[in-house]
């Protein structure tokens, strides 16, 4: 017996071969075989001639014409029993593996980030910022509504499943694919344990594998209470705090064992976006959060209808760090979220120098605290000509309010922006010796007006940035266009939005005092645009990625050493002679309308400074204008910061007598005043001839006598009126 089911002693026809049972035959169709079939024995075999099965017809009988071959059927019920067996291997496999290396002990451990410790640029601890970690919560300790709160907000079925939930994930899939109101997460509780204590963040298939193979693990050595109090004993709440344990006394001053279903329902509320949700940040959005807890724990049978309208929005008691911290909290606050990106893994502890200069720190704050500024809020951003921060004072009052007005304020810059639209100027080809008209203007509806009401006629560019002509700058951006001076600020570093009109050439468009700095530090430096930055060069990555994109470019000499003189110009002689110092300085004052804001830019040495005034409502500043208060602050720290003696104010020598001065005993009988014994006489002759002839002339006496106080002066004050001279009563 052949393999292929045919017998051996058993001739086969040529194109023929068994196919299934041994007993069936079907033909095999071969290219060149045609569509007929001759008759008799011979139209078995082949046939040279071309007739037989290339006849072209049947020729009758009993014979049956050849059928198309058929595909080999693909046995896929094997196949897949062979992948489900590989897969219970590899999942056998992977479990074992976890068992021996991945200790359960890790699950106890909360994720969090890492420890870091900022230096300024001489080594100094500025800031110290680090996980606040509780110590681990037993699920069977705490009162009911705790857990419960967790579970129906999280994980309904985390009782009933084993690790991974397909219900749940269907129908976040189902939501996310047919709403548009937010995703929904289908991780389990004890999913979520896996990712927090053993994965990192990243959303790819493969960490989520990893995640499903862990949550079986965990399922399989731990019982659910064990899960779920390793689950909350680590999970992340906001504020830097983790741990059910920590987040009690951060935000309620109470232990776990004792939080009510209010404080309960708002905890477990925080879990989906803790940083987004923390109450001290932002308490609306948590009672929010904290109401759907409360309708999950309802609908879950965990609480009736009436214990869930009897909840009341949880009330905070923060419980305040005993951790002090140093001066530089403004910025630290600013340069952290890059610190902790350069910082390294989890559960490191880092060190990352800054450019903070600490003296000069020390100096800005002693400067802002001596200016006498009442209410009125102040920002101040010094920076090296090449972006280096080296101080920063965001407000007042950091402890009052750590809203930084440097950095995340945006504030309108006023006339500061004219930088911007001279600059197009001299690009333009202007010098600073071109004539323009100073007189009113009306760009369509708009009419604006120097500040003062004064126009000066024709005068330079250099004049008109030195005594801040609006009408000047409207006029210039009416010529250059508003394209041009807004490539004139992309060029210098500003990425805020700027108007399409022309009245951003007064400075209407708002930005952050940080990124007005660095614009007039890229004049300082030579070149733009310049990357303000808080981290030394080997630590920022921003360098990194900017030497990638191409370095700086150059300003042209010429225009650069023009640009440059008319800002010197303004300190000479201009709006900000304020902020005059012994040493060259640059700058541009900026005010908004009605005192809003009030700003003086510029440097000095190697120093770039701005200087920001105004309420955080936004509301006037009475007085206040950029070469006011502003310029006085700038020079004040620029002083102390660069070492500088201001010259005396000259004052005359109280016993000092000019050569031919006249005596006063000379002044005041030229004014006609006489002093003697008896008294002082006044000569009010000199006072009649002022006025003119009338009624008021004729009522002032000739003379008055103030007589000398003293017995003698009482006497006399005591004697008849009548018997006193003429004109002294």
């Amino acid at each position: 017996m052949r393999r292929d089911g045919a017998d051996d002693d058993v001739a086969q026809p040529q194109g023929w071969r068994p196919q299934g049972r041994r007993d069936k035959r079907e033909p095999i169709w071969r290219p060149g075989m045609g569509m007929g079939m001759g008759t008799g024995e011979g139209a078995a075999t082949a046939d040279p001639t071309g007739h037989g099965y290339g006849g072209g017809s049947f020729g009758g009988g009993d014979d049956v014409p050849p059928a198309l071959p058929r595909k080999r059927r693909i046995r896929w019920g094997r196949w897949i029993v062979r992948g489900m067996a590989v897969c219970i291997l590899l999942f056998i496999a992977a479990v074992a593996w976890l068992a021996l290396t991945a200790p359960l002990s890790k699950s106890l451990r909360p994720p969090a980030p890492p420890s870091i410790t900022l230096l300024a640029a001489d080594g100094t601890p500025i800031a110290r910022r680090g996980a606040v970690i509780g110590k681990p919560v037993d699920v069977s300790k705490l009162p009911d509504h705790v857990a419960q709160a967790f579970i129906a907000i999280e994980d309904r079925r985390f009782y009933s499943h084993w690790g991974v939930d397909p219900r749940g994930i269907a129908r976040a899939m189902f939501h996310n694919i047919s709403s548009d109101g937010g995703s929904q997460g289908g991780s389990t509780i004890t999913q979520q344990l896996a990712k927090n204590a053993f994965l990192t963040s990243r959303r790819t298939f493969g960490r989520k594998a990893q995640e499903v193979l862990i949550a079986f693990w965990l399922e399989g050595w731990l019982s659910k209470d064990e899960i779920l109090s390793r689950y909350l004993s680590n999970v992340y709440f906001g504020d830097n705090v983790y741990g059910l344990r920590a987040a009690a006394r951060h935000y309620f001053s109470t232990e776990p064992e004792r939080l009510t279903l209010s404080q309960a329902s708002l905890l477990a509320g925080l879990v989906k976006a803790p940083s987004r949700l923390a109450p001290t940040g932002n308490l609306d959005g948590a009672r929010e959060r904290q109401r759907l807890v409360i309708g999950a724990m309802q609908e879950a049978g965990f609480i009736t209808q009436a214990e869930a309208r009897r909840v009341r929005p949880a009330v905070l008691h923060v419980q305040d760090s005993d951790e002090t911290l140093p001066n530089g909290t403004y910025f630290a606050d600013w340069v952290l979220p890059e610190a902790r990106d350069r910082a390294g893994g989890v559960a490191t502890e880092q060190t990352v120098t800054t450019t903070l200069d600490t003296r000069l720190q020390t100096a800005a704050e002693r400067v802002i605290k001596s200016a006498g500024l009442g209410k009125v809020q102040v920002a101040l951003v010094a920076m090296r000509p090449d972006g280096r921060v080296v101080a920063m004072v965001g407000g007042r009052d950091y402890a009052a309010s750590p809203f930084n007005r440097a950095t995340q304020a945006r504030r309108q810059p006023g006339s500061a922006f004219k930088l911007f639209v001279y600059l197009a100027a001299l690009r333009s080809g202007m010098t600073p010796d071109t004539m323009v008209d100073d007189t009113p203007v009306q760009i369509g509806d708009w009419k604006p007006s120097n500040s003062d009401g004064r126009y000066a006629g024709r005068i330079t560019l250099r004049q008109a940035m030195a005594k801040s002509s609006n009408v000047v700058a409207a006029r210039l951006i009416q010529k250059l266009g508003v394209g041009r001076v807004t490539q004139a600020a992309r060029d210098l570093g500003i990425s805020t939005p700027i108007g399409s009109d022309a009245s951003i050439a007064l400075g209407t468009s708002t930005g952050s005092l940080l990124e007005l700095t660095a614009a007039y530090a890229a004049v300082a430096n030579g070149s733009y645009p310049v990357r303000p930055r808080g981290l030394d060069e080997e630590e920022s990555a921003d360098d990194w990625l900017a030497r990638r994109l191409g370095g700086p470019s150059r300003f042209d000499a010429r225009l650069l050493e023009d640009l440059r003189s008319m800002l010197s110009t303004v300190v000479q002689s201009g709006t900000a002679r304020a902020a005059t110092l012994p040493v060259p300085a640059f700058g541009k004052t900026g005010t908004t309308q009605d005192g809003r804001d009030a700003l003086f830019v510029g440097w000095a040495g190697d120093l770039v400074v701005g200087v920001w005034i105004g309420n955080d409502d936004n509301s006037p500043v009475s007085g206040a204008y950029g070469g006011g208060l502003p310029a006085h602050i700038w020079r004040d720290f620029m002083v102390r910061a660069l070492g500088l003696t201001l010259p005396p104010v000259p004052v005359e020598e109280d016993n000092f007598i000019e050569e031919n001065a006249m005596g006063l005993d000379e002044v005041l009988n030229g004014a006609g005043v006489q002093i003697d014994e008896e008294g002082v006489q006044l000569d009010l002759g000199r006072v009649r001839e002022l006025v003119p002839e009338g009624e008021a002339r004729d009522a002032i006496p000739r003379n008055v006598r103030i007589p000398v106080p003293g017995p003698d002066a009482d006497r006399r004050r005591r004697s008849d009126p009548r018997d006193a001279p003429e004109g002294e009563e």
